[in-house]
């Protein structure tokens, strides 16, 4: 019978090494029970082979079955934000199959934690191999991750960062960074001085995501010493009617607004709102390539949409998972996206691909 190339490849190794192929075996795959010096030799004649192991082939001959889940909110009627993520997480499933690792997707409902809850604990009862999720429930999530740690199930975050969760990665964009540049875009040629309103639409106003964002919104104005006075709004009943009765009792308090941020991917319902009160005039930046807000971008009524790539997000997410547990190569711990500026001049060259 004929025997993988590869092989003679890791008998070379192990020759020049002077060790068992057992041992370079475990090199190579990073498991445990090789000395630091035995490794080092090993890792060098590697490189100086430029060895290459058929990951293929070796995956093939395990029969093992590597579970990968999938954590993201559900694409629905308020926004279809979710569609792009999935998408991404499709496209590396298709690439990484062949593996033997198979991808199961869970969906929650953005305005209720019970379903996070209630999905994570499927996963659990699973038994996975590793876990992507977008961590849009702070308590839920933590407990969750908790739970990964204790079974040893690695995870990745996407879309938003819980710091010392010990996450494999964070996939995401750099959230203060983000929040500068918005406020740079918003009081552009602005003068120095007037309202602002920075609009929070979320079940969850405390998210690590809006907090960041928020801060380096403010930390712009500060650093360029401008004087805008900043009204918040946070609404937690994410439906337009609620939104558009918030913005209401805002404005009757604040007639001068003069711009508004808004701090994630709902600033269609803020666009909507303007438009029925005829205040097109006030400059509006949010965030994300949905359709319903580049409609608004196409009207003129947002200035400007700030994205990070989520289907890339989801792609990168999935491919640390696999390198990790398929090639057992380290991962960068924090990879932060390009942040892009989305005008109605050049939206149309930023599509994303259909599901």
């Amino acid at each position: 019978m004929e025997k993988d190339p590869t092989y003679f490849g890791v008998k070379e190794i192990a020759r020049r090494a002077n060790v068992s192929i057992a041992t370079v075996d475990r090199v190579i795959h990073n498991r445990t029970g090789v000395s630091e010096k035995t490794k080092k030799r090993i890792n060098e004649i590697i490189k100086e082979l430029d060895y290459q192991p058929n990951i293929l082939a070796s995956r093939l001959a395990s029969k093992n079955i590597i579970i990968l889940a999938v954590l993201i909110p559900r694409v629905s009627e308020e926004t279809d934000f979710w569609s792009a993520p999935l998408h991404g997480v499709q496209r590396a499933e298709t690439e990484i199959k062949p593996y033997g690792i198979q991808t199961i997707t869970f969906f929650f409902d953005l305005n209720d934690e019970n379903s996070f809850e209630t999905q994570a604990n499927l996963i659990l009862e699973k038994g996975v191999n590793g876990v992507l999720l977008s961590p849009s429930f702070i308590a839920q999530s933590i407990r969750f991750t908790e739970e990964c740690r204790r079974l040893k199930i690695p995870f990745v975050f996407i879309d938003s960062n819980i710091p010392q969760q010990h996450s494999l990665a964070y996939i995401g964009p750099h959230l203060f960074k983000s929040g500068y540049l918005g406020a740079k875009l918003l009081t552009y040629r602005k003068g120095e001085e007037g309202k602002i309103l920075v609009v929070n639409i979320s079940k969850e106003i405390e998210n690590y995501n809006y907090l960041q964002i928020e801060e380096g919104f403010r930390s712009y104005l500060k650093e360029n010493h401008l004087n805008f006075e900043i009204i918040r709004a946070d609404i937690n009943e994410t439906d337009y009617l609620s939104v558009a009765r918030n913005l209401t009792q805002v404005f009757t308090k604040n007639e001068d607004i003069e711009a508004i941020f808004v701090t994630n991917s709902r600033v269609f319902s803020v666009a909507t709102f303007l438009e029925n009160k005829h205040k097109k005039e006030i400059a509006l930046v949010g965030y994300d390539f949905l359709k319903e807000n580049i409609q608004h971008l196409n009207t003129g009524t947002i200035d400007f949409l700030i994205c990070h790539k989520p289907e890339e997000q989801a792609y990168r997410a999935m491919m640390v998972l696999y390198h990790t547990l398929v090639r057992g190569q380290q991962v960068e711990k924090t990879q932060y996206m390009p942040i892009d500026i989305i005008t109605r001049e050049n939206q149309e060259f930023y599509q994303i691909l259909p599901i």
